[in-house]
């Protein structure tokens, strides 16, 4: 009885879903319109050389919102305790 029951609740939902999607109403085929695209200049390469600050001997390298920028190895390390795994604990004030 149940697996009567919910085989007609399965064909009622799948009877309600196909009617759900209203069809979208057909518009008349009117001409396509040909538009002119001028070809574009090739853009310009900048060497990743030059989009990176150069970073010199003893200087910490800030990124824009003032914090040093650790990809660079002149960054300061952190001070406070650290995990197992070496990265800083950030559960202690020093290392927020």
């Amino acid at each position: 009885m149940k697996k009567l029951l919910f085989a007609l609740i399965a064909l009622f939902v799948i009877n309600v879903s196909t009617f759900a999607q209203a069809k979208p109403a057909v518009k008349s085929a009117a001409p396509a319109k040909m538009e002119v695209i001028k070809k574009a200049e090739p853009a310009k390469v900048v060497a990743m050389d030059k989009a990176k600050p150069a970073a010199t001997k003893g200087a910490v390298v800030l990124k824009a919102d003032g914090t040093p920028d650790k990809r660079y190895k002149n960054a300061p390390a952190t001070k406070g305790p650290v995990k197992k795994d070496g990265t800083p604990d950030k559960r202690y004030k020093a290392n927020k």
